[in-house]
């Protein structure tokens, strides 16, 4: 074996052990240890104490997530929680906990862990596992469903402000969030068009958890209960944050046919979308297209694969917008 040999070995091996690192991270998140390291560092045995757990076991998730920078232990053996992950904490301003325990979900690890079938029967994992497609599956299990609407929020609301300062939309007329779920990037985005009025348009049970209800957007929102595979509700704009990278391309192009019908003349489709980039630098689009082929039937897409998908819907691109997040904004109108 030559020395490349031995450190291609040595790389691969502690490559397929990275899997621990978000099982760790599960793990933490799951007993809530960030919450009680608000006030200061504690020893394994303060927070085993405060959390219910083993003190020892506990130590030990600690000292793997510590390599990660998430916690760092002190010359006395107490931990305490980095500005990195300073975001598990369930009070954070944008917690990431909810997002975290949805990512690491068992419907989206043991999918995973099944990606082979993926590639040798071409399709989802998911089924084959569960017995149903994901979102059929969501629709029985009301536990599943919510850890996914919320961490899907958890995860959407940092990026919300930041998206609807980059999505440029008409000073008057209706905006409608498609599939929006409770609304997060709706509610950024009437807060910054005063003169807008918004339609939330999702499955009822989703839009029984919407936060539009604020002072600052009385009597400029609505909601409508539907399915995108059927219809859309009239309206000026059109919002589709993280709703096509959930499905296949027919899929996808009848849900961009029912906004363009439904669409006023001069109307515009903002679909709100990882971009994938060319080349080997790492992106979380490449990652989160591993997890959409795995547990849904979706992909995340390039520029070319959206501009293939409006022609089918009779749009044209007009433009891609980069955003601050790692989603773009991929802007289509009529053709």
């Amino acid at each position: 074996m030559t020395t490349d040999s031995r450190g291609s070995a040595a790389f691969l091996i502690d490559e397929s052990l990275g899997f621990l690192i978000p099982a760790a991270l599960r793990a933490a998140a799951a007993v809530g240890v960030a919450d009680h390291l608000a006030d200061g560092p504690r020893t394994p045995a303060e927070l085993a104490a405060a959390t219910g757990t083993d003190a020892r076991n506990l130590h030990r998730v600690l000292r793997l997530l510590a390599t990660r920078g998430v916690f760092a232990e002190d010359g006395e053996g107490r931990f305490a929680l980095t500005a990195a992950g300073d975001a598990l904490r369930t009070d954070a301003p944008y917690s990431a906990r909810s997002a975290v325990l949805m990512n690491t979900d068992r419907t989206m690890w043991w999918p995973a862990a099944e990606m082979g079938r993926c590639l040798t029967e071409g399709t989802s994992a998911f089924e084959g596992i569960f017995g149903v497609p994901f979102f059929e599956h969501f629709a029985r299990d009301e536990e599943t469903a919510a850890v996914f609407h919320t961490g899907m929020a958890a995860m959407s609301d940092p990026e919300n402000e930041p998206i609807a300062a980059v999505c440029e939309l008409p000073a008057t007329g209706t905006v409608v969030d498609v599939g929006g779920g409770h609304g997060g990037l709706l509610l950024e985005v009437l807060r910054r068009h005063p003169a807008l009025k918004g339609v939330l348009y999702d499955q009822g049970h989703v839009l029984a958890g919407h936060r539009l209800d604020t002072e600052e957007t009385a009597g400029r929102w609505s909601l409508a209960e539907g399915d995108f595979f059927t219809g859309a509700p009239a309206g000026d704009a059109y919002l589709l944050k993280r709703i096509l990278h959930d499905w296949e391309d027919d899929r996808c192009v009848t849900i961009l046919d029912h906004c363009r019908r439904a669409m006023a003349p001069g109307g515009r489709i903002l679909v709100v979308d990882a971009v994938v980039p060319r080349g080997n630098a790492p992106h979380q689009a490449k990652t989160l297209d591993l997890l959409l082929m795995a547990s849904l039937v979706g992909r995340e897409r390039t520029e070319a694969d959206f501009a293939e998908l409006f022609t089918a819907a009779g749009l044209r691109l007009a433009r891609v917008l980069p955003t601050p997040t790692v989603l773009s904004v991929v802007e289509a109108v009529a053709a």
